[in-house]
């Protein structure tokens, strides 16, 4: 199969499911080294383009999920740099962390406090964005990089034509969250992700063509999504952390509705202790039903799929 570097998409056609390929680690034969430099952009004009990608399908090629972009490659968490390195092995789409500053802009940090993940100290909403832009981000060593904390708006202007932003909820207002991609029309690669059915009715009445990543540990929790009105042709299911036995019930319900399921290797399967275990893990993941594959480690998962 020849590598597609960028995925354009035409809406109601499965296309993309094609340049997705890569992700699943489909037999493509040998990258020059050209291709191993281009960045795999995932691009999409129109949230059907977004809603189409995302449709489960029993032959669906798996989605990478970066957390909170990626900590490899020496590059810090929530950063642009990093997903850039992302994009540089495998297409991903990014879950990222917005965070309201003292003056109310919305900067991308997943810490409510300074300390981890910048060479700065205290509460992140204790700052301006003017003293929180003369900082540096720190790497999963604790190295201080060359990068700095970036806004959601510099973020998302960064994303489009090249991936799906994912903004999970932390302490920003859901009215601001919707503005800002309402502001930059980014619902055709901006997501939200929603902890519960009252959150995303808020943001389904804000834009009926709103992308969800919506918590869905139960066929309960789904059922109340369904009664507030969100469609399940947009939407996937976080359904947790770990490969279980119930596990394929939930899946049988989700995906007869179309609805991808997603685990996210974070809490525990990156934190494995070699290389190998890790990538035993990610196959087991895909194996156990799972067809998005959240990680800190997104081009190790992609090189796992791929062997």
């Amino acid at each position: 199969m020849h590598l597609l570097n960028k995925i354009y998409l035409q809406p109601g056609l499965h296309m993309l499911l094609t340049g997705l390929g890569m992700i699943a680690g489909c037999a493509c034969g040998q990258k020059s080294d050209d291709e191993r430099l281009r960045p795999h952009y995932l691009e999409f004009s129109t949230s059907a383009e977004l809603h189409a990608f995302f449709a489960y399908r029993q032959d669906a090629a798996p989605i990478i999920s970066g957390h909170r972009g990626t900590i490899e490659g020496g590059m810090p968490e929530n950063s642009i740099a990093g997903m850039e390195y992302v994009l540089a092995h495998t297409p991903a789409i990014f879950e990222i962390d917005p965070r309201l500053t003292k003056d109310s802009m919305i900067v991308v940090l997943h810490d409510a406090t300074l300390d981890r993940t910048t060479n700065g100290t205290g509460n992140v909403a204790d700052y301006t964005w003017q003293e929180l832009k003369k900082l540096r981000l720190k790497d999963r060593e604790g190295r201080i990089t060359p990068y700095r904390i970036s806004t959601l708006a510099e973020m998302i202007q960064w994303a489009r034509g090249k991936t799906v932003l994912n903004l999970d909820k932390k302490d920003v207002p859901l009215a601001m969250t919707a503005d800002i991609i309402r502001r930059y029309h980014a619902d055709a690669f901006v997501m939200v992700t929603v902890h519960n059915a009252e959150d995303a009715k808020f943001f389904y009445d804000d834009n009926p063509q709103r992308m969800f990543s919506a918590f869905v540990t139960t066929p309960a929790a789904l059922l109340a999504y369904e009664r507030v009105g969100i469609p399940t042709s947009q939407m996937i299911a976080y359904i947790g952390p770990e490969i279980k036995a119930s596990n394929q019930a939930l899946y049988r319900v989700l995906h007869s509705k179309g609805i991808r399921c997603m685990i996210s290797a974070a809490p525990k399967y990156d934190k494995m202790e070699t290389v190998e275990e890790r990538a035993k893990a990610y196959r087991q993941i895909r194996e156990d039903g799972a067809t998005v594959l959240e990680s800190d480690l997104p081009t190790e998962v992609a090189e796992a799929l791929q062997n």
